[in-house]
């Protein structure tokens, strides 16, 4: 036999295009994480200032018109209004202007990300150096000693993320992508929700009880856990129904390479490019870091949205592996599938 005969032998065209895609999924996955994170820096981040009115206005505009646009500026009546804001997740820091000095309090949330705080700092420590003034910074919602960089909830996200589609792909890969009836169809989703809440279960503990890296009720992030991994896991049964094994792939692409860096976690949202800044409250790490984070120091607010994103993603990929299971495929596809996916190898019938 011939080299190329034995070539064609070891590595069919299928073999061959799937070698493809996952250089296609090497390259991406550089592009995206190096994309995001190699020069973050703060763009419209949404501001408050508190100021007496013969002041405000001025100061607002100066701000707004900072290079590269660091800041979203607006006028916050007082500053009782500006921490509720803060709290609430309306706004990621305010300055409280002193009338009758010279030194200004800064209002920031380490909580929601130590690194966009201390940018707030930075920035307007120099605003307030150019008009021979001071600033004096508070934390409303700091993040815990335990918790380094603010990052405990963005781990914890990904780690529930990679359970539910490594759940799914076992699933399918032992079984068949697609399940043969509705009813193994249902089964494997119920091993998912069950996977689920003993995902969500065990991240909670650990972080919380364990580690103490995460404030914070234990039920609350269960909650968010079970709803993170099953969202996740459905997703993945979901495109494996309808593209096969490449569906794999593609959950890879949507969870880890486009999800994980725009997900606000290394660096929060206002920091990221505008690309991903987009994306990543719309995918399951970037809302399921919204809402770990709102729990851990935001008393749980402003979490609609990301549990709105997570409840979609869970709902159309339970419909999607629903309605595919329910179809019925051409004779001869997925013929080892087929046979893996009923007892003791007997026929489908």
């Amino acid at each position: 036999m011939s080299l190329v005969d034995e070539l064609k032998s070891a590595v069919t065209p299928r073999a061959a295009l799937l070698v493809l895609g996952v250089l296609a999924l090497q390259l991406l996955f550089i592009t995206s994480y190096v994309g995001a994170l190699h020069h973050p820096k703060p763009r419209d981040v949404p501001f408050g200032v508190v100021a007496p009115p013969r002041v405000s206005a001025s100061l607002v505009e100066r701000l707004d018109r900072l290079p590269g646009a660091p800041l979203d500026p607006r006028t916050v009546p007082d500053e009782a209004t500006a921490r509720d804001q803060i709290l609430n997740r309306d706004i990621d820091g305010a300055l409280i202007v002193d009338p009758t000095g010279r030194t200004d309090t800064l209002l920031v949330a380490s909580g929601g990300g130590t690194v966009l705080s201390s940018a707030l700092e930075t920035i307007l420590t120099r605003v307030e150096a150019t008009q021979q003034r001071t600033v004096r910074t508070v934390d409303v919602a700091p993040a815990s000693p335990e918790d380094f960089d603010g990052l405990s909830a963005f781990y914890l996200v990904v780690g529930w993320c990679v359970g539910g589609y490594i759940c799914a792909a076992i699933l399918a890969i032992s079984a068949g992508s697609r399940p043969a009836n509705p009813q193994r169809a249902i089964i494997r989703l119920g091993v998912l929700a069950l996977y689920s809440v003993l995902g969500g279960l065990g991240g909670a503990v650990i972080v919380g009880p364990i580690l103490g890296a995460l404030p914070g009720s234990v039920a609350a992030l269960w909650g968010l856990g079970t709803l993170v991994v099953f969202a996740v896991g459905a997703a993945t049964l979901a495109l494996q129904a309808v593209f096969g094994i490449v569906g794999i792939g593609l959950a890879i692409l949507l969870i880890v390479i486009a999800g994980n860096p725009s997900a606000g976690g290394a660096f929060p949202l206002p920091m990221l490019p505008p690309f991903w800044n987009a994306i990543g409250p719309a995918l399951p790490p970037g809302a399921g870091t919204w809402a770990a984070r709102s729990i851990a120091y935001f008393k749980g607010n402003d979490m609609t949205g990301s549990m709105l994103v997570l409840s979609a993603w869970a709902v159309v990929g339970t419909v999607v592996t629903l309605v595919m299971s329910s179809l019925k495929r051409k004779p001869g596809t997925e013929p080892i599938a087929e046979e893996l996916d009923t007892p003791s190898g007997a026929p489908l019938r």
